[in-house]
């Protein structure tokens, strides 16, 4: 929590005056069993009427100035756990974007949801009740006792006996709670990692009939989380009854005490109500820290769980901060002895990969599932950082690109066709901000989307639902290669991006990237072999190991693994 604290520097004064105010609150709380005494001791004794009332116009007044007090107290903590809250979800947000892709692969989607809503949220109330409540209650309960002493010293001795007690039940409930709050935001990760997989996959739950099994999958997961959830509650619910059982039979020892010195004329009757209600004072405030302290255990367990995400470095950081100088005759691409291993994984993904692509070639990738395909491209624009070896563009290792040069280079197609909500013309300009219409509708005729998007009949101002909802999945594949295109990036990367359109329009779209994409170098990565077919270069992968590498006609006579792919989908003759 101590690393989290900083978020709060910019609300200093409101942090000060928040529990200041909440202080001052007390304060006059503090003198109404006193007024209450005088009102009985000498107002109803004397059964004086001017003086009862303007002893409860005191009390009125008192009670106006707590108000106030304690409506700027909750102003000035508000609005410092407001603040608070939004710049550490901002900082937060922009520290999970700064991650790369293996630290987000271990952490886990679901796992940084809950860290930016939920924990967010808790730590967030966690600050609000600190700031309201930490100082206010204590100086309460210190503030009785000390005023019970100004009232009889023998008295006030059972004060001293009695806050002891409550804080050990207190602090014990606190201590055995603490660590099954983290328990119960653990499990809440999995509720939401149970929720997320259904909402994503509905389709495929649907079409496999499998809603039952989800809904029993799920059910499991929130029973479990109920069931943390209730073994904490009790633990935690043991507070309230315990401590008014303590304060009760203080108060009964209290009275009985008091009604004996009374008795011998020691202390007055107004006395013994003003001591009373110190003991109910200490009750109430009790019971008010009590709860702070739950929501603090919680906010606490959160607040580790923030800043382990917090804790979790780049893998991917940048090296220098001056623009690399480009080597024109060096390759464009090169892959020397290159390893990549996947965090956690005991064998590596992509062993021993060299080859190279030059300028202007089209490089065809090729292999069976889980051969590798899709991660040696995330290399060339340092998704990934390489284990062992290098990955080279133009004769310089990408670890040594700032990153921003380096993304601009490579035009990146992903394998899942993401599109987001607003007009075709805004999704386009993700690859080029200042990109012109011209510009726009170049793209998107190479990518075989023009026709498409001009019988939308509003043309680049077409709405895209989020995802692209509203399109089908090659609509989707075509608009994601030329929102690529835009930017005219001198490498282009089409990861599987043509896997839902027919053979035709596949056809089309490489003919037309080969002539409106000379001086690029692309990468097609692509179960077809009819896709890849006519690269100038082929990389054959057979799980993590280039199995061969060169032309298709090469590759036919000196690759087992590529001749049988090739056979598998297509005729001897279509081969040749």
């Amino acid at each position: 929590m101590k690393e989290l604290l900083k978020y709060l520097k910019k609300y200093k004064l409101e942090s000060t005056l928040g529990p200041l105010f909440k202080l001052l609150e007390a304060s006059f709380e503090l003198l109404v069993p006193l007024v209450m005494a005088k009102v009985i001791d000498v107002g109803i004794k004397t059964q004086d009427s001017s003086y009862i009332l303007k002893m409860g116009g005191l009390l009125v007044l008192l009670g106006i100035i707590g108000l106030v007090c304690s409506i700027t107290a909750q102003y000035f903590a508000a609005k410092a756990a407001a603040g608070f809250g939004t710049v550490l979800r901002n900082d937060l947000f922009a520290h999970i974007n700064k991650l790369s892709y293996r630290e987000i692969d271990t952490i886990g989607t679901a796992t940084l949801i809950t860290r930016m809503t939920s924990d967010a949220n808790q730590i967030q109330s966690g600050i609000n009740m600190f700031l309201r409540l930490f100082l206010r209650s204590p100086f309460v309960v210190f503030g009785a006792m000390v005023m019970a002493f100004t009232i009889n010293f023998q008295a006030a001795l059972i004060f001293v006996i009695t806050i002891p007690i409550l804080s050990v039940v207190i602090f014990g409930i606190m201590y055995l709670s603490m660590p099954l709050y983290k328990k119960v935001q653990k499990q809440l990760d999995q509720v939401l990692l149970t929720a997320r997989e259904n909402l994503l996959g509905v389709r495929v739950i649907r079409a496999f009939n499998r809603q039952r099994d989800e809904i029993s999958r799920f059910d499991e997961e929130n029973s479990l989380f109920v069931k943390f959830q209730v073994h904490v509650g009790k633990i935690s619910a043991l507070m309230n009854p315990f401590t008014y059982v303590i304060i009760n039979i203080a108060i009964i020892i209290l009275i009985h005490a008091g009604a004996g010195k009374v008795e011998q004329g020691i202390i007055s009757q107004g006395q013994v109500v003003a001591l009373v209600n110190y003991m109910s004072q200490i009750l109430v405030e009790l019971v008010k820290l009590a709860n702070l302290i739950i929501t603090i255990s919680k906010a606490l367990a959160c607040a580790n769980r923030v800043t382990a995400v917090f804790n979790k470095k780049p893998g991917i950081v940048e090296t220098v901060h001056t623009d690399v100088i480009e080597k024109p005759e060096e390759a464009m691409v090169s892959f020397n002895s290159m390893n990549f291993t996947y965090e956690g994984a005991k064998a590596p993904a992509l062993n021993h990969i060299s080859f190279q692509a030059g300028k202007g070639e089209t490089i065809g990738i090729i292999g069976g599932t889980g051969s590798g395909k899709t991660t040696l491209v995330n290399l060339i624009p340092r998704f990934y950082d390489v284990s062992e070896g290098e990955v080279k563009i133009s004769g310089t290792d990408v670890r040594e690109y700032p990153l921003g040069q380096l993304r601009e280079l490579v035009g990146v197609v992903p394998q899942k066709s993401v599109l987001f909500k607003g007009s075709i013309r805004e999704n386009m300009q993700w690859g080029k901000k200042d990109a012109t219409d011209e510009e726009i509708y170049r793209a998107l005729t190479i990518a075989q989307a023009r026709e498409f998007v001009e019988e939308k009949g509003e043309g680049l101002d077409f709405m895209i639902q989020a995802g692209g909802k509203n399109l089908s999945g090659g609509q989707r594949q075509r608009l994601t290669i030329a929102r690529a295109l835009v930017k005219s990036p001198q490498i282009l990367i089409m990861d599987d991006s043509a896997s839902a359109l027919d053979f035709a329009t596949d056809a089309k779209l490489r003919k037309a990237i080969k002539e409106g994409t000379r001086d690029m170098t692309v990468f097609i990565v692509s179960q077809r072999a009819a896709t890849i077919k006519n690269a100038d270069k082929i990389v054959v992968l057979d799980d993590g190991v280039m199995a061969g590498f060169g032309s298709h006609k090469e590759l036919l006579d000196s690759c087992d693994v590529y001749r049988e792919i090739c056979l598998s989908q297509l005729s001897e003759k279509e081969a040749q």
